[in-house]
């Protein structure tokens, strides 16, 4: 169907107009005061010749299109929740750090002294580091034992009467 002005417009095509008015006001292409007008202009249009004559000298902008694939990215490996294990150690260790290095400040600030903050940085540090060790052989060594006695999802069973809908013979 080739393109007329003067089909009447939308509600969809109002609210979009305006989306389209305020990526541009955003973007500084439009005054406050000229957004304003182009806005009311845009609810009140009656065709969608109207509503592409307020925006006849803006560029075109897409609010459909697609996220960059560049901006998503994948884990390294493919196990579900991998990445996650990642971030919460990360997060662990830099607290352990950011803590560890405000007491060595404050402690070295305090003129030095008896060093309390090992006492800070050696259990706390300790504890997690044991955590992060016994969390990965457990994560890496029960990955067999927890799927081993259960048939993979995704296939069926070997034997016919063992088939869901079908009577054992």
């Amino acid at each position: 169907m080739a393109y007329d002005p003067n089909i009447r417009a939308s509600d969809a095509d109002r609210d979009r107009a305006a989306a389209l008015l305020r990526e541009h006001v955003t973007a500084g292409r439009l005054s406050p005061e000229e957004f304003n007008e182009r806005l009311d202009r845009a609810l009140a249009a009656k065709t969608v010749g109207e509503i592409d004559m307020l925006l006849q000298d803006l560029p075109a902008i897409d609010l459909y299109r697609l996220p960059d694939a560049a901006l998503t990215r994948q884990p390294r490996d493919n196990r579900p929740g991998r990445r996650s294990h990642h971030a919460a150690w990360r997060a662990a260790w830099g607290t352990w750090f950011a803590v560890v290095l405000i007491c060595f400040v404050v402690w070295g600030l305090a003129g030095g002294g008896y060093p309390w903050p090992l006492w800070v940085a050696g259990p706390w540090g300790a504890v997690l580091a044991g955590s992060w060790v016994t969390a990965s052989a457990f994560r890496g060594s029960s990955r067999g034992a927890l799927t081993e006695g259960r048939p993979r999802q995704g296939r069926l069973p070997r034997g016919d009467d063992d088939l869901p809908g079908r009577p054992g013979r």
